[in-house]
Order: C-alpha cells, then structure tokens, then sequence
C-alpha cells in the first residue's frame, strides 16, 4: 500500500492519482468499477466519531419519522439516501468547527485518547451517516414495510392488534434480511465479479461532494438555496391551493361528461392534460427524476404509453373487458358485480377468517379493468425476468460467479485487509434468535398474527433459497426480480380465508430477503469506500432497530389521533391522509389471503384467464432474444428490456397518471437536455437540487401539520376542493347506478 503512487491529502478530501496506482491484474475486472472507485485507503482516518453517532442517529430517526409520516398522504414523499448524502456534509463540516478539540479518556479503555472533533469531517464517516440513516429502508421503500400490516389491521379492518406483537413482527421481519446477508456475503460482496452497479453512483455522489471547491456558488450554498425556496413554494400546494397537485382543464371544460373527465383527470383517470406544481407528485412514487438516468426513463415512458394509453382504453372502450365499464376506469378498490363498493368488513368474522356465508351472499369480487390488467402484468414481469437474465445475462453471470472462486482478490479487497472483518458467528447467532423470536410470536401471540409456525419456517425458507441468485443477478445486472405476489400466491393456496397470515408470510418471506440484498449492496459500498466491517454491521444493525421502532411509533400515533385516517377521497374529498400504499396492501391482503387466489385468479373467480400472462412473459425475453442472436447487426433489438417494459406501471396504482406524466418530463428535462447542453452544471448541482427540493417539501410538511393540520385551520375555497374531476370514478355501463354518478 506504502508503494501506491498516490498524493496523500487532509481527511475528509479526495485523493488525487497521478495514474492509477496499482498494477492492472490488481485493479478490479470491472471497467465501470476502475473508472469510479478509489483505490488507495488511509485507515489513519476516525470513523466511530462523536460526529458520526450524533449525526447518523438523528438523520436516522428524522427520516424514518418523515417517510412513515408522509407515507399516509395522497401524494408521499419518499426521503432517499442521496438526500441525507448531501443534508448530512453541511452538518459534519459545520460540527468540525465548532465542535471542542479537547481530548479526554474513557474508563476502562486504558490510556486510549478521545476528542469530541478529532480532525476535518471525512468521508468514511459521511458514508457510517448515510448507511445509518438507510438502514430500515430496504429498496428505497422509505419504511419497514410491515408497518403496512399494523395499518390495515387498523385502518382497513377496523380491529385492533398489541403493540409488542407489532413490534416484534416489525424488527423480526427487518434484521432476519441479516442474517441471509451474512451467509451469502463472501460470495456477492467480496468478488470483484459481483460489483453491484446502483453503489456507483453513491461512490460518485461522496467523491464529487468531498472535492474540495473554490467556487463562489458552493455546492453546500446551493443546497440552502434551493431548499428555502422548496419549504416555501410547498406552503402553496400543500395548504393554499391544493389543486396544483393536478390540473386539469379537460374536466374544468367538461364538467359534466364522465368520458372527458376519465381521460382528463391525473389522479382518477388517463391524465392526457393534466399537470402539476407540486415537487410532491412528481416524486412520490417513483422517486426522484432527477436521480433516474434517461434510459430508464425512456424505458418506463415506452411502457407507460403502451399500457395506459393504447392497452387500456382498448380493453375498457373496445372489449369492454371482464365487465370494465360497469366500474371506474382507474381504481384500486374492490367491486361487487353492479358496481358498487365491495364492503370487505361484512365478509370477515370474528376469528378474522372468512365469512363464506357473507361471501356468497354479496357474490364475487372485482376490479377495475387497469387494476386487473395491472395483476396481468406483474404476473408477466415476474416471469419476464427470470427468462430475460437467463438468457440475456445468465452466461455472464455463470461465468462472473465461477471467476470469483478462481480470480486473484482485487486492490480493494487487499485493503479492506487491514480492518477486522466481521465474524460468522454474529451473523449466526443474529439468525438463530431472530427465527427463535419470530417463532415465539407464531405460537404464543398466533392470535395477533395468525401464521402457523410451519408456514414461518416455509416462508424462511423461500428467502434462503431464492436470496442468493437474486443478489448475484442483482450485483451483475443491477435488476432486482420482484417476488411478492409468488408469496402471496403461495400462501393464497396452501391457507386461503387468513389475511393477515397471507401478508405475514410475505413480509417474512419477501421482505426479509429484500432487506438482505439491500444490507448487501451496503457491505459493497462500504467495501468500495474501505469502511471497518464491523462498524458497518453496528451502524446498519443499531440504525435498523432505530428506524424500525420510529416507524411504528408515527403510525400508532397517526392511526390513533386522525379522524377517518386512510378514507378514499370519495368519503373524505378534503383529507390528504388517504393511504395510497396501504389501500393497496389492504386490497392484496383481500385477494390473496381473504378470499384467495383459487376464488379471484382460479375456477372460483372472474380473472383466472390472467394467468397467461406468466406464460407470455415467460416467452417474450425467449423471442427477442432469438431475434437478437438471427439478426446480431440489428443493435437496437438487445436494448428491448420486457421486465421494463411490462414493469413500468408496477407503481399504478397507487400511482397515477400525473405522477408519471410529471416525472417522465421533469426526468427528460434534467436528464437529456440538461445533461446533454449543460453538463457542468448537472454534474455540480443536479443531485443537490433533488436533495433539497425533497428536504424542503417534507420540513414544510411537517411545520403546516403541526401549526395547522392538528389545530384544525382550514381553507375552503374553489383550490382547496381538489381535482375537480369527480365524475372520473363513475361507471359508463348501461343501467349501473352509483352514488354521485349519472346512470347512462
């Protein structure tokens, strides 16, 4: 390491390599990796900082507060990682100076010195910050995804359930991801082979805001900026005028057709028009545009046209498909046969099993043609990508898989060398007590949860299995296949009329190896930016367990103290806590677990046609790469992504057609033409600006809850009454008549 050609610089800045520094059967096989990752250390540099602790827990606590609480708006706001990257550098940097240089010693730690401020803020301990913040966070979800089971229970049901059996289900279905992290480790982090794309833009992201600047414009005062006039600007959609979260001139023109309003409304309908002043919609479900690159993004636009404005109007128009006009055009909620709600609550008894009796009596459940169609596809993307990586990558991961058993460790595993790597035992014993608790609150609190102990050990098994090839298709492809809905097929079957053991079994099976990955792409960028293992394994540990009990405790607050919390907007047209992602899990937790599969995909239902859609997704990758390998000089038929493709509406619903319509135009606008005729400045400031216009929009957020929400202040005027698109949510059907709609 002594012999590197490297100029040695102040913690906290960036190296600077004359060349490269190592010899190339050193440097990692990857070209994307050598062109981004350092590959010098200093392992002189302190990373368990007074700094890091305070910092790390209070981005920790704040994002997990902020993302559960938005997570009930109409339009949330998902907080991600790269906004704590660039919040959290000001705060270091400012602590570093004010913060007493005085050394003390601890008792019991010998003559070991220790300093409130020992040097320059550094980028090993900006990394422990924004790993800690993340850590409850599996794919960017923003929060512990069981917290969704408490809220239906609640919300949805209307029952209720302990808070320590909440708890325990929470934290367990969070750290088990841990202890799949720990056994599958050595073989999809250590590799060079296995280099995990996504973690390169966060090694970009450190390097580029550590870069020391002599501009007048910093890229620290940009983010104040920018985030004064987001907090400001949000005041205005988020309590002033309302409706600038979607416009739509087509229903302000045609106030009384339900088809101009089904095509016009951005919320309930297909959005042609419609557009919004709201940083919210363009970011709530799909994240920030200006995060996405544009491949993705043209990706998800082909998709997004096909689907909504070619496959659904014919379905619904044209074919009239599966009774589609006898209820909405776009919703996500359940329709007895005349088109009226289904009332859910009246088909559950009091052992929270089915009532068949009740069932029968208000017949079979349906749903909106895109809702159904949207099933279809998932069905088809789950498919889709098993057989496009197969084909399309499955060589290359073979190959990247053998080669990390037989190729020489790269420069960056020689020096993470120096540091005391974790030991096996800690991820074992980790697994052991967590199965051990998880199997205590089947058995002793089976009322609060009601999955059987053998189905817990089933759904841990699953994870197992299918954690390891999907963290090497992950850290080779950078594509992640989806596995909730084989969960709750699964479980559908084997124990239909229990919903709340349906959506255990997925959050243990699902959600724990979803955790896994997410712990493992975080060991890589720890791994790239030579972070102490164990540090590593304590932050992301001690932030999970943080992040997770904050989670539940903002939802048992909200559940508890906001009146009708999680009504459709049809009941409570002024509420913004409408519960987007939670009608929706509540919705699968009724199709796959209450009713199950067998009555609503199956011989018993309306949709079992739907399951073609595996098959087809199963062939399409099949077909486009035969076309590829007939005709190799056509280069555009390889760029043909069908998991994409098909995948691109996933979030819809509880997404609507504004919030794709902003994001595809904000992301094409920063993305393509900024990028393209103003790269120094997308370099310097895009991520920043994401950051803090995301920043801005929660903390105002947060300041009208609690100085106008909770006191009651309200407006009532013509930009607080919404869309102003409601015959949107009516049926067209000949003779179907619908509170609120006018019968054709």
């Amino acid at each position: 390491m002594q012999s590197m050609d490297v100029e040695k610089i102040p913690a906290g800045g960036v190296e600077k390599i004359p060349g490269r520094g190592v010899e190339d059967e050193e440097d990692s096989p990857i070209e994307q990796v050598r062109l981004t990752v350092l590959t010098t250390d200093d392992p002189t540099l302190p990373v368990w900082t007074f700094r890091m602790w305070f910092i790390g827990i209070l981005a920790c606590s704040l994002m997990s507060f902020l993302n559960q609480f938005f997570s009930y708006r109409t339009e949330p706001l998902i907080i991600g990682q790269i906004t704590i990257q660039v919040a959290s550098l000001p705060v270091g940097r400012f602590m570093a100076r004010v913060l007493p240089e005085t050394k003390f010693r601890l008792p019991g730690f010998g003559d070991r010195e220790f300093s409130l401020n020992p040097g320059p803020f550094n980028m090993k301990e900006h990394v422990l910050i924004s790993i800690f913040a993340n850590a409850g966070c599996a794919f960017g979800n923003g929060s512990a995804y069981a917290v969704m089971i408490v809220d239906i229970i609640r919300a949805f049901y209307k029952r209720s359930v302990s808070f320590i059996a909440s708890w325990i289900l929470i934290i367990t279905t969070q750290v088990l991801g841990y202890g799949w992290a720990g056994l599958m480790r050595k073989y999809v982090v250590e590799p060079a082979h296995m280099w995990w794309p996504g973690t390169l833009v966060q090694v970009s992201l450190f390097r580029a805001l550590h870069e020391k600047e002599d501009r007048r414009t910093s890229k620290a005062k940009f983010f104040v900026i920018a985030l004064g006039c987001s907090f400001a600007w949000y005041a205005v959609p988020g309590y002033l005028f309302p409706t600038l979260t979607s416009m739509s001139w087509i229903c302000w023109v045609f106030s009384k057709s339900v088809t101009a309003q089904q095509l016009g409304s951005g919320l309930r309908g297909l959005g042609i028009g419609a557009f919004t002043l709201d940083w919210s919609a363009v970011s709530s479900f799909l994240f920030s545009p200006l995060v996405s690159p544009f491949f993705a993004i043209v990706n998800v636009f082909v998709g997004y046209v096909i689907i909504v404005y070619i496959v659904t109007p014919v379905c619904y128009w044209g074919l009239d498909l599966y009774h589609a006009k006898r209820f909405p055009l776009f919703s996500s909620h359940l329709f007895t046969s005349a088109g009226q709600p289904y009332d859910v609550t009246a088909i559950v008894n009091n052992r929270f099993e089915i009532d068949m009796e009740a069932y029968e009596k208000q017949g079979r459940i349906n749903l909106s043609v895109f809702f159904a169609v949207s099933y279809g596809l998932g069905f088809a993307t789950i498919a889709a990508t098993v057989t496009h990586v197969a084909f399309f990558y499955g060589r290359e991961i073979y190959d990247r898989f053998r080669a990390s058993y037989k190729e020489k460790p790269d420069i960056h595993t020689k020096l993470m060398r120096s540091y005391e790597d974790i030991p096996g035992w800690w991820f074992h014993v980790l697994l052991i007590v967590t199965v051990v608790v998880s199997l205590i609150l089947c058995t002793v609190l089976k009322d609060q949860v009601q999955l059987p102990w053998w189905a817990l050990l089933f759904a841990c098994g699953m994870a197992f299995v299918f954690t390891l090839p999907t963290s090497i298709i992950s850290a080779t492809t950078n594509q992640t296949p989806g596995l909730n809905i084989i969960t709750e097929y699964v479980m559908g079957l084997i124990q239909p009329g229990k919903p709340i053991a349906n959506v255990c079994f997925k959050v243990y099976g699902y959600m724990s190896m979803a955790q896994a990955i997410s712990f493992l792409s975080d060991f890589k960028l720890g791994h790239y930016m030579k972070i102490p293992p164990r540090s590593m394994f304590i932050v992301q540990f001690i932030g999970t367990i943080i992040a997770g009990t904050i989670n539940l405790g903002v939802a048992w607050w909200l559940l508890g103290s906001i009146k009708n919390i999680c009504d459709d907007q049809l009941l409570s047209p002024n509420s913004p806590w409408t519960c987007p992602s939670d009608r929706v899990f509540f919705d699968a937790s009724v199709i796959w677990g209450l009713v199950g599969p067998r009555r609503i995909f199956g011989p018993l239902g309306n949709y079992g046609a739907l399951n073609w859609f595996f098959l087809g997704g199963a062939l399409g990758p099949i077909i486009v790469w035969t076309f590829h390998k007939f005709f190799p000089a056509q280069t555009w038929i390889p760029l043909i992504n069908l998991p994409v493709l098909l995948g691109a509406t996933a979030s819809m619903p509880p997404a609507t057609a504004v919030n794709y319509n902003s994001w595809i135009v904000v992301g094409t606008v920063f993305n393509f033409f900024v990028y393209r005729y103003r790269k120094k400045w997308w370099e310097r400031y895009n991520y920043i600006l994401s950051a803090a216009l995301d920043a801005g929009v929660a903390f105002m957020g947060v300041f009208l809850y609690f100085t106008l929400n909770l006191e009651n202040v309200t407006l009532d005027w013509w930009g607080t009454a919404g869309e102003h698109c409601e015959l949107a949510t009516c049926p067209t059907a000949k003779g179907v008549q619908v509170d609120g709609c006018p019968v054709f």
